[in-house]
């Protein structure tokens, strides 16, 4: 069963009983709907399901989506104590809120973390940058929607499928939200305070675009992390249902 409270100002859903982990999201999607695959841990583990700024009941962000903002939340979530995911967008403000409190993380998974920064200079790293850079904001939600989702399928990969239309009242708004981001390529990962911590670290990536693995692989490396590749949803990793989770629950469970 659903239960929704407020933790600081932000929606949060609860699914489950056990140990907790706090669950966050990423562009365009929604928290309930990016970790809808990840319900049946709610057997052993109290999933909370954070809704960022801009995204379901969640206050609109003060100026702008911003993973910044995003980690001061993520960080009052946090409690006394909670193991933490952050997917895409939401894996920056993962890692900048375990910076911020550290002795509240249990453990930290980053799944495909959009930190295109990490990889300034690399020409396909820099396309993606520029392709989102240059999309237009004022398109229809739709038309921006499909352009965005481009951006980061490999090359020479199938096309993402025609997004519904109209879109969902709540599709719609987390690509508003979106188009009025902050550029994951300005994140500056705190690699001086992550590397000074102690708690577990996994990072995921779905063994689809090159860039993405890169990113992935520079965390690895700076935080001397696990890490982990998961194939068959492509940027989405926890779509893959029981291999993400099977592969989230035996990391955590070893904490």
């Amino acid at each position: 069963m659903d239960t929704k409270a407020k933790a600081t100002s932000v929606e949060v859903v609860f699914w489950g009983s056990g140990p907790r982990v706090v669950l966050v999201h990423g562009s365009v999607i929604d928290g309930p709907f990016t970790w809808s695959q990840q319900r049946p841990l709610e057997k052993r583990w109290r999933l909370e399901v954070l809704n960022r700024r801009g995204y379901g009941k969640s206050p609109s962000p003060s100026v702008r989506s911003d993973f910044e903002e995003d980690a001061q939340d993520i960080a009052a979530l946090l409690g006394d104590g909670a193991h933490l995911v952050g997917h895409s967008y939401g894996a920056i403000g993962a890692l900048y809120a375990a910076a911020l409190r550290p002795e509240a993380v249990r453990s930290l998974v980053v799944n495909e973390p959009s930190a295109l920064g990490l990889l300034k200079g690399d020409r396909a790293a820099d396309a993606i940058v520029a392709a989102q850079a240059a999309l237009n904001r004022d398109a229809e939600p739709r038309v921006f929607l499909e352009a965005f989702a481009k951006t980061i399928i490999a090359p020479g990969a199938a096309p993402p499928p025609p997004s519904p239309n109209p879109l969902p009242p709540e599709l719609e708004q987390g690509v508003r939200t979106t188009m009025a981001a902050r550029p994951s390529a300005e994140a500056e990962i705190p690699f001086d305070v992550l590397r000074r911590t102690s708690f577990p670290k996994l990072v995921v990536s779905g063994g689809h675009h090159r860039v993405f693995e890169a990113i992935c692989d520079v965390i690895h490396r700076e935080l001397k992390t696990e890490r982990a590749a998961i194939r068959g949803a492509g940027h989405n990793t926890p779509f893959t249902g029981a291999a993400f989770n099977e592969r989230l629950e035996a990391f955590l469970k070893g904490v």
